[in-house]
């Protein structure tokens, strides 16, 4: 019997091998089924199929009947002894290693993996009549929406708090020679912040509608962009010009729960009827705005006043005629939305909520200026304040964002007073296509951009132990220890 407890043996140790790799493998290929990972396994390992190995590699050595007997009666306990082992592993697997983290955190992959594909129920994306055309209505989207996310588990979570941010520019290179150069560091800044965040970016350099261009051509993107995106809650849209200027701020998403449009502007500029209602009393070239039917109704009363619409030019008289101060003649994004939210504010106003608490767009005339003294508030307060100095992982910025906040209240530091401002928007200056506005110097504008990109790059540098030498200069230098303290 030494021969067959020999064979015994070395089947029991390729059951080990082959049950072991086939658990390890299940749990990165949950789709692919079980005997065909020990197929592929026994295949590697040069071992027949353990379901008939051991009966055949037996009987095919039988010498006559009564050694064919203790082959058989081998080859029942043999088999016995291998379910039985092999019951008692699944059981440690269940109670013991699942436990641990590497064993969940990859079941956990597992179920992602499977929530990430299409389930078999409709959606949607199904009917042959959905368009993404902002010249197609869409209708209850909020329950096409939900039903989405209800076959998709793992985007339900935390879906309230989703953002995708939407940026883009023209399809052709720009004529300003520097202007592709200067869009690809406007693009990496808000890379840089949405990496820092946790938050998806789309880059658009397309016209979804070839008769919206400029400033017309955000609202065919962004409503492609919910439908595309049934998993975030707020389409965040950024003109190419603006830049974030506080890399550690977090936009306070609480405050908007009741809302479903999130703009920087002035109340009184926007809703009285007065001589102060301006087309510049709020601006369009920075908004949040949440996924869900009441946006998919204000961009299609929105896109009507645009130049693809029938009624495109009785909007310029109207337009002009109610803001005073509006001076070419063409309908506009920014104040065809004044118009709509302000003329009917019971369907429209009262779910826009106009941000000037921070500066979720500030124009650049009279901020960029004050980088410098910014600059040096800050290093004074890291300097108090030992845990603001400290060294971190960039994938921890968001806490340290958050043991500043206080520092900042203490030193009293607010919007347009020490504080950073969030986001610095050079409109007018136009990069791209270096037809800025004529009150503005050409020069300047490109300068005044390179310093703000500066000013954000040296606030993601500095968790890789560098910043710029100075705001004018693309050189960089390595920082010491502790900095800055000491200085």
């Amino acid at each position: 019997m030494t021969k067959y407890s020999q064979k015994l043996s070395r089947n029991i140790i390729d059951f080990f091998q082959v049950f072991f790799c086939q658990r390890i493998c299940s749990l990165y290929f949950p789709k692919l089924p079980s005997i065909v990972i020990i197929q592929i396994l026994c295949n590697k390992l040069h071992l027949q199929t353990l379901t008939n190995g051991v009966a055949f590699s037996y009987t095919s050595q039988v010498p006559n009947f009564s050694m064919a007997i203790q082959t058989k009666t081998c080859w029942f306990f043999s088999n016995v002894f291998l379910f039985l082992v092999g019951s008692f592993l699944v059981f440690l697997f269940k109670t013991s290693f699942y436990s641990t983290s590497i064993f969940n955190n990859a079941s956990v992959a597992g179920d992602e993996f499977s929530c990430e594909i299409d389930p078999p129920e409709p959606t949607f994306y199904d009917d042959p009549n959905l368009s993404y055309s902002i010249e197609r209505r869409m209708e209850n989207w909020d329950h096409k929406r939900k039903t989405w996310l209800d076959h998709h588990c793992f985007f339900s979570a935390g879906a309230g708090e989703r953002i995708l941010l939407v940026t883009g520019s023209q399809p052709s290179s720009c004529e300003n020679p520097i202007g592709d150069h200067l869009l690809l560091r406007l693009f990496k800044n808000k890379v840089d912040y949405c990496r820092i965040h946790g938050h998806e970016i789309f880059y658009n350099n397309a016209y979804l509608q070839p008769q919206m261009g400029s400033y017309w051509a955000k609202l065919p993107i962004i409503r492609a962009a919910m439908l595309a995106h049934p998993e975030v809650e707020w389409i965040w849209w950024m003109d190419s010009d603006a830049v974030f200027t506080d890399m550690e701020f977090k936009v306070p998403l609480e405050r908007y729960k009741d809302h479903n449009l999130v703009v920087h502007g002035w109340p009184n500029m926007v809703y009285e009827d007065r001589d102060n209602k301006s087309w510049t009393g709020l601006n369009a070239g920075v908004f949040l705005i949440r996924n869900c039917q009441w946006s998919m109704e204000l961009m299609d009363s929105w896109a009507n006043m645009g130049p693809q619409s029938p009624d495109y030019k009785k909007w310029g008289p109207i337009l002009t005629s109610t803001f005073k101060d509006k001076q070419f003649p063409l309908p506009d994004d920014q104040s065809g939305l004044i118009y709509l939210i302000s003329k009917d504010r019971r369907k429209w106003g009262d779910k826009v909520y106009l941000e000037w608490e921070y500066y979720l767009e500030s124009h650049w005339i009279g901020v960029v200026e004050s980088y410098d003294i910014i600059t040096c508030g800050y290093r004074e307060m890291e300097k108090r304040e030992v845990r603001l100095r400290r060294r971190h992982a960039e994938r921890v910025s968001r806490f340290y964002g958050g043991l500043r906040e206080p520092e900042i209240q203490k030193a009293g530091f607010r919007s347009g007073a020490g504080r950073r401002p969030f986001v610095t928007h050079f409109a007018g200056c136009q990069p791209c296509s270096g037809n800025h506005n004529p009150t503005y110097d050409g020069d300047t504008c490109w300068k005044e951009i390179g310093r703000a990109l500066n000013f954000a790059d040296n606030q993601v540098l500095r968790t890789y132990g560098f910043v710029h030498s100075d705001l004018s200069s693309s050189a960089v230098y390595s920082l010491p220890f502790d900095y800055p303290h000491g200085e």
